[in-house]
């Protein structure tokens, strides 16, 4: 008798499984200008995430110390060996400030965005699958919402939790709740339109034919297809949420500088730096935060673009066809990819 010895296919398979991966597979399925943009929004989003991950060790000081063993550092301080970045007209040094500033704009974008799509999922996907009464308030009430200012809602939202201004984690947790209430109706709207559009599908209905519940078709039908496009929505998010951070503390409405570094706060401490040619204060907190919403705004943008078929058709028709391809009219493709 013979004996079929199998074909290793394990290297293969490894192979593909780690390109499959989320932000792997982006980025291969991605070409030209459109690919730079991903890598260069990954990159500066890693370098953010990195930062604020690794912050008490990239810092050189505390993000409220105000001396070392020599001394008080002295406010307003050029760039020098000791304070890379200068120092703020508080005394802070502007460098663990800024590096200080990225673990605080963490915490918020995490914060509000989990609060953002649990209570925007959940209303969108009761809202959309029951409808009647029940939707045509969500409905009112979201766009209302929706039609407030962003920033006006989020100072009265953090008005109300916190008084303007409080402690690290309080008021963390006031700046993440007053963009959540601002972020809410987004995901209602998406997980809504896309429920609406999904109870209807053939296999909905098999499975009412069949008997499952209500609680098993929402969670394991309707839930799983509604929320695919949500990651677009997230990474377009954060960066919103940067600015909404950023606008609460420039206005007064944030953190303490005792309790954690923020950028707005710096920003707004150095309105009279600027005229009197003292740009270290200014330019550093305002590079970190137009680097860090860039950043999340490429890798949005490019994700959306990916996942628009029409755009994906059109770039591929844009590119020369692969050296051996047979054209329409039989004409055999050359190895350099064009047809003469």
């Amino acid at each position: 008798m013979a004996t079929v010895v199998p074909a290793p296919a394990a290297p293969g398979r490894r192979r593909r499984s780690w390109r499959k991966l989320p932000v792997v597979h982006q980025v291969r399925q991605s070409v030209g200008l459109q690919r730079g943009m991903l890598v260069a929004g990954l990159v500066l989003t890693g370098v953010f995430v990195f930062t604020a991950v690794f912050a008490p060790l990239l810092a050189p000081y505390e993000f409220g110390q105000l001396r070392d063993g020599d001394g008080p550092f002295g406010a307003q301080q050029h760039p020098s060996g000791d304070h890379l970045l200068g120092t703020t007209v508080g005394g802070y040094d502007v460098l663990s400030r800024v590096i200080w500033g990225t673990r605080t704009a963490l915490l918020v974008i995490v914060i509000a965005i989990l609060l953002s799509i649990v209570a925007g999922v959940l209303l969108g996907l009761v809202s959309g699958y029951f409808g009647g009464w029940l939707d045509r308030v969500l409905v009112v009430i979201c766009d209302a919402v929706y039609a407030f200012p962003s920033l006006l809602l989020a100072i009265v939202v953090a008005i109300v939790i916190s008084g303007g201004q409080s402690s690290l984690w309080g008021g963390i947790f006031a700046a993440a709740i007053s963009i959540t209430v601002v972020f809410i109706p987004q995901y209602f709207r998406v997980v809504r339109a896309e429920t609406v559009r999904i109870k209807a599908e053939a296999f909905v209905e098999s499975a009412r034919v069949i008997g499952a519940g209500h609680r098993r078709i929402m969670g394991r039908h309707v839930l799983r297809n509604a929320t695919r496009t949500l990651p677009l929505i997230l990474t377009l998010n954060a960066s919103e949420s940067i600015l909404t951070l950023a606008g609460l503390g420039f206005l007064g409405f944030g953190i303490q500088p005792t309790a954690a570094a923020e950028w707005g706060y710096d920003l707004n401490k150095s309105l009279s730096d600027v005229t009197s040619g003292i740009w270290w204060t200014s330019v550093f907190p305002g590079t970190a935060i137009v680097l860090t919403v860039l950043g999340l705004t490429l890798v949005g943008e490019s994700l959306n673009d990916l996942a628009d078929p029409r755009l994906r058709s059109r770039r591929a028709a844009d590119d020369p066809p692969p050296a051996g391809a047979v054209e329409p009219g039989g004409a055999l493709v050359p190895s350099g990819g064009y047809v003469a």
